[in-house]
């Protein structure tokens, strides 16, 4: 993905991510991803904080605003980052998320 000179990795263009659904991006070795839901844009660490596998290859329930990690069933509020049952028990860590001229991006900001 392509990055401005302000540190923010393109994701895709808004119309490429529609309500309930998600992509992918890398901030140098960081998977970030990015959900819509019903229009709100939020953007977290590609990785269950229970165990390093990616949340994106899990069910996005749109309806409840939350991600199941499929490795052992943790789910997380995408809203906050914050584990809703075990085996997780820490946060996902979340990154900021923009709409410019009609592209989303997003970016590490942990420095």
């Amino acid at each position: 993905m392509a990055a401005d000179v302000h540190g923010w990795v393109r994701v895709c263009a808004t119309a490429e991510l529609l309500p309930g659904e998600m992509r992918v991006a890398w901030d140098g070795d960081t998977p970030i991803l990015v959900l819509n839901h019903d229009g709100d844009l939020y953007a977290m660490e590609d990785r269950c904080s229970h165990e390093d596998f990616e949340l994106s290859a899990g069910a996005f329930d749109n309806e409840h605003a939350t991600i199941e990690c499929v490795l052992h069933g943790a789910k997380f509020d995408i809203r906050d980052g914050r584990p809703l049952c075990p085996p997780a028990y820490e946060p996902v860590v979340r990154f900021p998320v923009q709409v410019v001229d009609g592209a989303v991006w997003t970016r590490d900001d942990r420095g």
